[in-house]
């Protein structure tokens, strides 16, 4: 095995060990192509790019991404993520429920923009200028890639065959039950 593939595969498992995650979709990629993998590893810039937005409308904005998706294991990931990051986990369960009622007014424009987004729903027009009136330009674009980006990594796991569905969730030592976004 070449240096760099046991580097690359030494920081997959270090990931696992940070975030109880299975990267056995990394390990599938590494051993298909070691230049696909560093060639994918490029889009967490993208995935962790935030600016100017407040981090509860930043992670509702991901979650909804995941969620629509349907994968539980990341669905999990940007939970406890969030939760690191020091989001409540009582906004992060507000968020998986689709509880707008629970969620702060930053959650709620997060969560309400992102899903309208992904309908393509006219309602996306009136809060993406909520959103720019409130945050600005680039908080704009830190949510349209926090949606985008949380979408990549469910799907491409679905495609490798390592896509599991939402069952539950484990939100601040409490399981959650967690659904798919509505079709």
């Amino acid at each position: 095995m070449s240096p760099l593939k046991k580097l690359i595969r030494w920081r997959i498992a270090a990931f696992e060990r940070e975030h109880d995650y299975d990267m056995g979709y990394a390990r599938q990629i590494l051993d298909a192509s070691p230049q696909a993998l560093i060639r994918f590893n490029r889009i967490m810039g993208f995935a962790q790019h935030r600016q100017d937005v407040p981090l509860q409308a930043w992670y509702a904005a991901k979650l909804v991404g995941t969620l629509g998706e349907d994968c539980g294991p990341c669905t999990q990931l940007v939970a406890g993520m969030a939760e690191r990051e020091g989001v409540d986990p009582v906004q992060i369960r507000a968020i998986l429920r689709r509880d707008t009622a629970a969620m702060t007014q930053e959650a709620t424009l997060g969560f309400r923009f992102a899903q309208a987004a992904l309908a393509h729903a006219g309602a996306a027009d009136e809060l993406r200028d909520e959103i720019l009136r409130l945050w600005g330009g680039r908080a704009l674009v830190s949510l349209a890639f926090a949606l985008t980006s949380a979408r990549v990594f469910p799907t491409l796991k679905y495609a490798l065959g390592h896509g599991h569905a939402c069952v539950r969730v484990r939100v601040g030592g409490v399981d959650m039950p967690v659904h798919a976004a509505p079709a």
